[in-house]
């Protein structure tokens, strides 16, 4: 009988911010991720930058995204639209999570993202987690953010938590 070492799992984070509140989220998603599970692979990538050859090679997923005007940022629809066809029935089954930074709620951007990947058939492994920055003005809507240490905390627990999932094999 041989044993094989299993490959290690790798978790993919796609993210784009504008205003930094976004990223850092996701780098706290990714933070914990590592802390975690130290034999996982966690790549953090801009969404401009992802393709479907990284969403292919990954085991698990955090769509992290800022709500603008209601809805998806667009950099972050453009991700989804030039990987959506190239992956399609290549992913079934693998897990996600969603991180949103809005304005008021958040809501909105986090049901875009849970309708495409419904037609990924991938897997919610938590309820999307919305960070409300309550920026309302264009002078506070432009401006850099500074996500809170609670939030951060909260995101890095996402990220902790999704690992631990695909090491164990649960997801």
């Amino acid at each position: 009988m041989t044993t094989e070492a299993a490959a290690p799992k790798t978790l993919l984070i796609v993210f784009h911010s504008l205003t930094g509140g976004t990223r850092q989220m996701a780098e706290a998603a990714a933070r914990g991720a590592a802390q975690a599970e130290p034999g996982l692979s966690v790549r953090l990538l801009p969404a401009r930058e992802a393709g479907a050859e990284d969403v292919l090679a990954a085991d698990g997923y955090i769509f992290a995204a800022p709500e603008n005007l209601a809805a998806l940022a667009g950099v972050m629809k453009d991700f989804f639209d030039r990987t959506y066809y190239p992956v399609l029935d290549r992913i079934n089954g693998r897990p996600y999570a969603t991180l949103i930074c809005a304005g008021s709620d958040g809501t909105n951007a986090a049901r875009q993202i849970a309708r495409i990947v419904t037609g990924w058939r991938l897997r919610p492994v938590a309820e999307p987690l919305i960070v409300i920055t309550h920026a309302q003005t264009p002078e506070t809507i432009l401006a850099p953010k500074t996500i809170g240490p609670e939030d951060l905390a909260r995101c890095e627990e996402r990220g902790a938590a999704l690992a631990a999932g695909l090491a164990m094999g649960i997801f």
